[in-house]
């Protein structure tokens, strides 16, 4: 049959010179009915999609190939209707979790579509603690990332950083933006020892820092968090275990992959100071405050009309308002990142190549000194890997890793630890320099400096002024691992042995000395405008002083306290077999460690571990390992223990009475482990055995004090310093948890509830923290004497939805709620019970309480007595609750408040969407339930320094946000819980827009793909915190830090 349309179109050319209304009419209908002849070619195809057991697959996709713009889905009960072009179509169906299939319409009206479930996601595995399980297998609470999530924290380039917000139960802290220094303290779900807390690392199975591995090299991240999954790994696994994984090669041509990011740092937030100008007025209300008091105080105040803002240098100079941290750091830092590896392989052997470099650039404005160099800081590293895989015999396996890292850390000369006090002053102008004081440099190239006050140092000098020091870590580290199947003893079996051998050298103290060389530094007097030079003349030659330049290089020593030898090496044997629907396994290891650091003895470390699993039908897991550990730490009666553990699990989802759930339920599965670990986290060594050090004589430096006058010992002898403890044994640390793993629609949602318990017991107690007198003359013993609850709960909600237009949008949402108590710790016993440690939090905040204010001196009457200083307390002060009822304020007035600096609770919202090439998400990461000290003094040693913190105290205003600071008078308890912040927080973490080319001009070039990519770090943030540190340990709470930073970064990354 001829086409209908060219027929119908012939007709109206036949006609064309007929009446125009007619002709018009005719037209209009022909048109009509080729359109409908049109429309009656296409196809309406009616189906039904099915899983291997005849259950339908609610919400798969049906796509039409040649044009994925048209499609539909299944609907509850897996039916499908869908207009195609013609009789032949080809459609696409798939389902997350099965194998996509092709589907030729041939004509057919009705169609069932069987998807079978994707093998290799079947076969997905998880790495566990000495070898990898399935998934659907784990009964342990494990959870895991890929190394291309880390990838996306826009211009991080520290491991443990990327690690926040994306894995449950991982906890992290941040205080320092420092180059080279920003790894964040890690614990898992909380901790639960006042002793170190930190998780065991392991990288490739060996002990090793997450710094001597760059994110690009990353294939996954475990963390193992119950007894079920850490038990193996003994005594060190007590806090929680963090497994890195790395890339290895596959079988096929060689891939490069190349990545260059660039990244611009600014400070994220930074306490907000007054100027001079509102300074100066807010101390004239101070001081007028203060009368009462002192009516001598009237010499502090400045008339209000002679307090405006320079207008030349000159009175720049005589009355200063400089904003410090406008004069410390610059508007921005930039950090450079590029990566480059190559894997690939034949059947013989695999490889997987890398070499990543990383530079990290300074935030501080470098001032001339003068002397021909530059300080500041910076951060150069370079690390490199081999992973080598060579297929030996068909039953052979030889693994070699070679890896090494080379890190080079830029500092003010002896100014590396950044809590120190010295090395804070570097930043102090930030924090706690008044902006009237003086200039940071004068135009005349003179140092400014304050006479009045001894403790209030240049920033800008010290920065400048300080020399240089480079210290240089070399990491080399090697792995052998040979594996092999011994199949012909018995079906299952194999062996894997390991033995590995870390290097790591540190030197330090390589530039610039220029400590204790003088530069000149002034200060002139704003009353009368004469300078005053802190150095009148030299003191060698008595002329004017003139600086020299003195300092001197230095080539470099070895640091004998940060150089380390690590020699491991394991024997491990491994059995799997199926007999039908009963799946078992079986795994021993031996390992054994010796550790050397310096010139100190090695210390020793030998484990013994097993681990066996039972698996039926896939539906019902048993778990059960252990190891016997020993610690040199203990005497020989204590020295080795056994710590073991059990898991069960059921995936409820398989059984018969489910059926109904098939239509919307893919997987549930319960888990619940029980086990008991042992810990010997304490830095001393042979605890068991009294501790002598050497006394030396005056000719060798001597410091033994031998009488009352503190005269130095003139011999050279052995002291006792620390008594030891014959019956001291392990911690011990019982956990349990419990856990739901669950899916449903289709893996349209998934995830995990997770609820725990530890039970802490044995806590060692260090000498010197010891409830005893300093009468013994010596430090106690360590003693078990404490005990640690800890319970939480862990929430994972994953979300994944793919439209008919292949638009893919996903989510993870998560929450860690963790929280402890100390149930018995070696507190004195005349202290009161509020103010022990037991029953409250490790780490719990303590202050006097403020009550409202004392409004006016009636009130001050009747408010309980101050034990000091009673006499400086005004109207505004706050009221301080007498918490022991005994009419005084004193240091037993101080209670829990608040909670310790560790959040209870975190929260992570991650959302992000895929369509063709482009892709893009947005991370949120909150927490709160945590207290965190910031003390930050207006008007501090009588200087003009204000910290914007809220309203003042006054008459008017009694509702204030705070007390009305002092200028000269000194109150005692009056600050109450006015430095105690809530130290909750959100932050916008990480986001991502990206665009990635895959065909067209890229495959003309040579390149597979080519991905471009926008990203941020810490981009917003919400807290009542004065700054955007989380935690004080890089710097106390009244130091501060280097700036922690907000990043800003473009890259790209291509595949040849």
């Amino acid at each position: 049959m001829k086409n209908i349309r060219e027929h119908c179109f012939r007709i109206s050319y036949f006609n064309r010179n007929k009446v125009r209304l007619l002709k018009g009419s005719l037209s209009f209908i022909l048109f009509l009915i080729c359109n409908l002849s049109v429309y009656a070619q296409s196809f309406t195809v009616k189906g039904k999609v099915l899983d291997s057991n005849d259950e339908p697959l609610i919400g798969a996709a049906i796509v039409l190939k040649s044009q994925s713009t048209v499609g539909t889905v299944a609907d509850f009960d897996g039916n499908f209707t869908l207009e195609v072009p013609d009789k032949n179509a080809v459609l696409t169906v798939s389902y997350l979790g099965m194998t996509p299939q092709d589907v030729n319409v041939n004509g057919r009206s009705m169609i069932v579509v069987v998807l079978r479930e994707d093998s290799e996601m079947l076969e997905e595995v998880v790495v566990v603690g000495y070898g990898q399980q399935k998934k659907a297998s784990v009964v342990g609470a494990i959870t895991q990332t890929k190394g291309e999530v880390l990838e996306r924290a826009g211009g991080v380039t520290d491991i443990g950083a990327a690690l926040t917000g994306n894995l449950p139960g991982v906890i992290t802290t941040q205080s320092s933006g420092m180059p080279g220094e920003e790894e964040p303290e890690i614990v898992i779900r909380g901790a639960s020892s006042w002793n170190n807390s930190s998780p065991l690392v392991l990288v490739d199975g060996i002990e090793r820092p997450m710094s001597s591995v760059d994110i690009s090299s990353v294939q996954s991240i475990s963390v193992l968090k119950d007894a079920s999954a850490t038990a193996v790994y003994g005594v060190k696994g007590a806090n929680g275990v963090i497994l890195i994984t790395t890339k290895r090669g596959q079988e096929g041509k060689a891939q490069i992959d190349v990545s260059a990011q660039a990244t611009m740092k600014v400070p994220s937030k930074l306490p907000s100071k007054l100027d001079s100008y509102d300074a100066l007025t807010a101390r004239n209300f101070v001081v007028e405050h203060e009368l009462a008091l002192d009516p001598n105080s009237w010499d502090y105040i400045t008339p209000q009309a002679i307090i405006r803002y320079p207008v030349s240098l000159a009175e720049a100079e005589r009355y200063p308002n400089v904003d410090w941290q406008d004069a410390l750091f610059e508007n921005y830092a930039m950090s450079y990142n590029a990566n480059l590896n190559v894997s690939g392989g034949t059947k013989f052997v695999k490889y997987f190549v890398s070499a990543d470099f990383v530079n990290e650039g300074d935030l501080f404005k470098n001032y001339d000194n003068g002397r021909g160099y530059r300080g500041g800081y910076g951060y150069n590293r370079i690390n490199v890997r081999s992973n080598l895989d060579f297929q030996l015999t068909k039953t052979t396996l030889f693994k070699v890793n070679l890896s090494g890292s080379n890190g080079v850390r830029e500092t003010p000369w002896g100014m590396g630890d950044s809590s120190d006090w010295s090395t804070a002053q570097i930043w102090a102008g930030a924090y706690g320099i008044a902006p009237d004081v003086f200039m940071p440099v004068y135009s005349d190239g003179t140092w400014g400096y304050y006479p009045n006050v001894s403790n209030i140092s240049n920033s800008a000098s010290i920065l400048s002024l300080a020399g240089t020091e480079k210290t240089t870590t070399t990491r080399i580290n090697t792995d052998f691992t040979l594996e092999q199947d011994l199949s012909f003893i018995t079906k299952g079996l194999s062996l894997r042995g390991m033995i590995s051998w870390d290097n790591v050298f540190v030197e330090a103290e390589r530039g610039i000395n220029d400590q204790n060389n003088s530069a000149q530094y002034k200060w002139i007097d704003p009353k009368d405008g004469n300078p005053y030079y802190k150095t009148g003349y030299d003191n060698n030659n008595k002329f004017d002083f003139q600086q020299s330049i003195l300092w001197q290089t230095a080539a470099g020593t070895v640091d004998n306290t940060a150089t380390q030898r690590n020699l491991n090496y394991q024997i491990q044997l491994n059995w799997a077999r199926d007999f039908g629907k009963h799946s078992v396994t079986a795994m021993g290891l031996f390992s054994r460690q010796e550790t050397a650091l310096g010139s100190v003895i090695p210390s020793y470390r030998e484990d013994w571990a097993f681990r066996t699993t039972y698996n039926y039908a896939n539906r019902y897991f048993v778990e059960y390992n252990g190891a016997y550990n020993g610690s040199e730490k203990f005497a020989p009666d204590y020295r080795f223990a056994f710590f073991n553990s059990g898991a069960l699990g059921w995936m409820l989802s398989e059984e018969k009475f489910m059926s109904f759930s098939k239509k919307w339920l893919d997987m549930l599965k319960v888990r619940v482990s029980y086990g008991e670990i042992g810990d010997d986290n304490v830095a001393d060594r042979w605890l068991y055995m009294n501790h002598w050090a050497e006394g030396a004589s005056i000719a060798n430096g001597g410091y033994t004090v031998m009488d009352l006058n503190h005269n130095a010992s003139p011999y050279q002898w052995y002291r006792e310093t620390a008594l030891g403890n014959a019956d001291i044994h392990w911690e011990t640390v019982k956990k349990f948890n419990i856990g739901i793993d669950y899916s449903f629609l289709g893996g349209l949602f998934a995830g995990t509830v997770e609820v725990f318990r530890d039970r802490r017991t044995d806590i060692l107690v260090n000498g010197s923290e010891r409830a005893i007198l300093p009468t013994l003359g010596i430090t106690a013993p360590t003693a078990n004497l404490g005990e640690v609850h800890t319970k939480g709960y862990e929430l994972e909600l994953r979300v994944n939805k793919v439209f008919e237009n292949q638009m893919r949008l996903w989510g993870n949402f998560s929450m860690t709620h963790a929280k402890n108590e100390v149930i018995e710790r070696d507190d004195p016993e005349a202290m009161p019970e509020y103010q022990r440690d037991e029953g409250y939090s490790i780490g719990q905040t303590h202050s006097h309480v403020d009550k409202g204010y004392l409004n006016n001196y009636d009130q001050i009457y009747g408010a309980p007595a101050h034990s000091t200083n009673e006499n400086q307390m005004l109207p505004g002060d706050y009221y301080i609750v007498d918490f022991n009822a005994d009419g005084v304020i004193d240091d037993e007035d101080s209670v829990p408040y608040g909670y310790s600096s560790t959040p209870q609770n975190t929260y992570n919202a991650t959302i992000g969407f895929e369509w063709k090439g482009f892709s893009a998400f947005l991370q949120f990461y909150g927490v709160n339930n945590v207290t965190r000290d910031v003390t930050l003094t207006s008007f501090g040693n009588k200087t003009n320094i204000v910290y914007d913190q809220g309203t003042w105290w006054s008459k008017d205003n009694q509702n204030a946000d705070m007390s009305m600071p002092r200028f000269s008078s000194t109150p005692t308890y009056n600050t109450g819980t006015q430095y105690l912040y809530d130290g909750s927080y959100i932050r916008l973490k990480n986001a991502e827009i990206a665009y990635t080319f895959d065909g067209g001009w890229v495959k003309k070039i040579g390149v597979r793909n080519l991905r471009i990519f926008l990203n941020g770090n810490n981009l917003w943030l919400w807290t009542r915190m004065p700054d955007d540190r989380e935690s004080n340990f890089a710097g106390a709470s009244y130091q501060g830090s280097y700036p922690t930073m907000k990043r800003f970064n473009l890259g790209l990354k291509f595949t040849l």
